[in-house]
């Protein structure tokens, strides 16, 4: 069956924990009486003014000036994923594109302009794709229902997804189990959208090329944020077994000089440690990924 487990989206349950082990459901918040006036928010912009001013005076003279983020972070639109806070990093420090479900859509002008922005503009060295379990847009995937456009629209690259998926997904019986590992097979073929675009294969080509460059970048990376426990953790990810059939499809741009190939590949071979693969001018590297 394709039906979700009974759970709302303010209420997360690990299927790893026992029943008597769960705590109990947090009732939603209800706004329907909330009043007109959004003064909080400035208040409390105020009030993180001051915090940061305490620390450092120079604190919003030095973010007025610089913007060198080290991150893009692609994640999801839910309020629980606040990229930097549980990242533990500070305003500057994170490019953020949020949509529903954490989606790389090669149509999507948004997600693109900002990815081509990111990679050539800021010249990030790391892009983080980011889902979340209890993702409300992969649960509505999986409802044999028509959200209606543009949600339903969006929702059907998940429903894509499911299908590539669907032997590995159909054999776990327990939906929450289910649930969790589509979200997290949704982050790899987020990821692998990422590959397929030419401003991601131009600017690897072009770093892997420069002495300038210890590594090949832009860096992608697999992680899933947990609301119910608060970790962020980096999914294990052999991409070669995803996306070695599809160079030939995919590969937009070539490395002429097949001596620096070799002596790259070459010099990678040689400092793996046991067990360890390279990094191959061209693939999408694991998180401990190795060689330029």
């Amino acid at each position: 069956s394709f039906s979700p487990p009974t759970v709302g989206p303010y209420v997360t349950r690990n299927p790893l924990l026992a029943a008597t082990d769960m705590p109990p459901p947090v009732e939603k918040p209800n706004y329907k009486n909330t009043g007109k006036s959004i003064d909080e928010v400035f208040s409390n912009n105020q009030k993180w003014i001051d915090s940061k001013e305490s620390v450092d005076p120079n604190y919003f003279n030095a973010l007025g000036s610089v913007h060198k983020p080290k991150y893009l972070w692609i994640g999801c639109a839910d309020a629980r994923v606040p990229a930097n806070e549980i990242m533990g990093l500070d305003a500057g420090d994170v490019f953020v594109l949020r949509n529903v479900a954490n989606m790389v859509t090669g149509t999507d002008f948004n997600v693109m302009s900002a990815l081509q922005y990111a990679v050539t503009a800021l010249e990030v060295p790391h892009i983080i794709v980011c889902g979340h379990y209890d993702c409300g847009g992969v649960r509505a995937s999986i409802e044999n229902r028509d959200h209606t456009p543009p949600l339903e629209n969006w929702l059907r690259s998940i429903r894509d997804v499911y299908r590539l998926h669907s032997s590995e997904l159909n054999a776990i019986k327990d939906p929450e189990r289910r649930h969790r590992r589509l979200v997290e097979l949704n982050v790899i073929e987020q990821c692998i959208n990422l590959f397929k675009t030419g401003v991601v294969q131009r600017k690897r080509v072009e770093t892997f090329r420069s002495d300038e460059f210890s590594i090949t970048q832009p860096r992608i990376h697999a992680v899933v944020f947990d609301p119910a426990t608060g970790k962020l953790v980096p999914l294990k990810v052999d991409f070669r077994q995803y996306i070695d059939e599809l160079h030939d499809i995919y590969d937009l741009y070539a490395i002429e000089d097949e001596t620096k190939v070799d002596a790259a590949n070459k010099e990678a071979l040689s400092s793996l440690k046991k067990g360890e693969q390279p990094h191959l001018p061209g693939d999408i590297d694991v998180d401990v990924g190795v060689g330029k």
